[in-house]
């Protein structure tokens, strides 16, 4: 794998630098305010439908499902198109679909919806990070990842703590619908401030026989391969845990209103935190140091969770969430550099790596919470167990290591 050695780009600091961070930062409001909200209402989506939980957790996994299996198709185009007009349209088209899918009449319909909407949600993740790397200069590609990483924690914040409270006053549609709303906002603001792509050349027409290649490369390197495992564990370990939190904490010891119980979200803010330190830490001792590090700290904050303790849950979700977030910082950010030539296809494997693990653990979860909440924390510490080991065991090359 060729490093990367591009120098030219938007540079820290500059207006267009500024204006990309903005846009990124709407386009994390957009994706995940309408991608995590469900976690905030699942209990009273169980209730309007009249399903289980680990049924109503397919609000979730329907439409990282969708997102999952949608990435290499979005990137496929943007490569033709280019980045920035793909971007604007998932933005739009998630809007549109997310305003809808609170309106389906039966619980069938609303997973369609939600996997509809996942698909158009699947222009947003990847490209981004694609985007990122080829327009910002590479000394500041790692910082800049790390605030989008961080943007993306906030807008997966923004989304649970808007929907729970409109569900409390009214019900969980209102809350949808609300969310929904914001989402068109942000939206908007991606349309209009999102920077054109200047270092973007388009491939030439060459069919499916390019799209195969560059999806079956990245499977040739290792270290990739690793990126890929991280993505698919830890974040299957992530969404596993806020799935269920909702149902635990509604019921005794706890028994938590909804809002509430939503507050506990705010634990996201510490990932905002972490995603940008982790790219400082990686500078001085190593992207692997940090990622092992990460996934440790993701395992001691699981097993605070354990005890029936309203502090020690909170303690235990703060350190989880912001381990969680410094080992996707890090991870998401090694991939195009280690991609070398192909960091949109590779970018988008890491992506569908990362959306087809909270699908599979996120539902997968819910059979382990029907017997009980230390279950769930067991599969946890087994994902992330087998994560930090491919981290540490992974060879990495010299150029490639910072």
């Amino acid at each position: 794998m060729a490093a990367d050695t591009r120098t030219d780009g938007y540079a820290k600091g500059s207006p267009a630098y500024r204006r990309l961070l903005i846009a990124l930062g709407a386009v994390g409001i957009t994706t995940f305010a309408q991608l995590y909200y469900p976690q905030a209402v699942i209990p009273a989506i169980s209730r309007g439908y009249d399903v289980g939980p680990a049924a109503a957790a397919l609000a979730v996994s329907g439409a990282t499902a969708g997102l999952a299996l949608s990435v290499l198709a979005w990137a496929h185009l943007a490569d033709r198109i280019g980045r920035t007009p793909a971007i604007k349209i998932a933005v739009v088209a998630t809007a549109v679909v997310g305003l809808t899918a609170p309106l389906m009449p039966t619980f069938p319909s609303f997973v369609i919806a939600r996997a509809l909407e996942g698909v158009a949600l699947g222009g947003t993740p990847a490209l981004a990070l694609t985007y990122l790397h080829e327009e910002v200069r590479r000394e500041h590609a790692p910082a800049a990842a790390g605030t989008y990483v961080s943007g993306t924690a906030i807008g997966g914040l923004v989304g649970r703590l808007v929907a729970a409270p409109v569900a409390e006053l009214a019900d969980w549609r209102a809350g949808a619908l609300a969310v929904g709303a914001l989402s068109a906002v942000s939206a908007a603001v991606v349309v209009l401030t999102v920077p054109d792509a200047r270092t973007f050349q388009p491939l030439a027409r060459t069919g499916g026989r390019t799209l195969w290649q560059g999806v079956t490369v990245p499977f040739r390197h290792p270290l990739l391969l690793m990126l890929y495992a991280q993505a698919l564990l830890l974040m299957g370990a992530y969404v596993a845990v806020y799935n269920y939190l909702g149902y635990r904490l509604e019921k005794a010891p706890f028994d938590l209103s909804p809002s509430l119980a939503a507050l506990l979200f705010l634990t996201s803010l510490s990932g905002t935190a972490s995603a940008r330190y982790a790219a400082r830490f990686a500078a001085r001792h190593g992207r692997r140091a940090v990622l092992v590090a990460s996934a440790g700290l993701m395992a001691a904050g699981a097993a605070l969770t354990v005890p029936e303790q309203l502090l020690l849950t909170l303690l235990g979700l703060t350190l989880f969430t912001a381990a969680f977030f410094a080992a996707h910082a890090i991870a998401s950010g090694w991939v195009a550099p280690a991609a070398g030539s192909n960091p949109a296809q590779a970018t988008s494997l890491y992506t569908l790596s990362y959306y087809l693990g909270s699908s599979v653990f996120g539902w997968l979860g819910g059979i382990a919470f029907a017997a009980g909440w230390t279950a769930i924390v067991v599969m946890v510490l087994t994902l992330v167990t087998v994560a930090l080991s491919l981290a540490v065991s992974a060879r990495i090359p010299r150029d490639l290591r910072r």
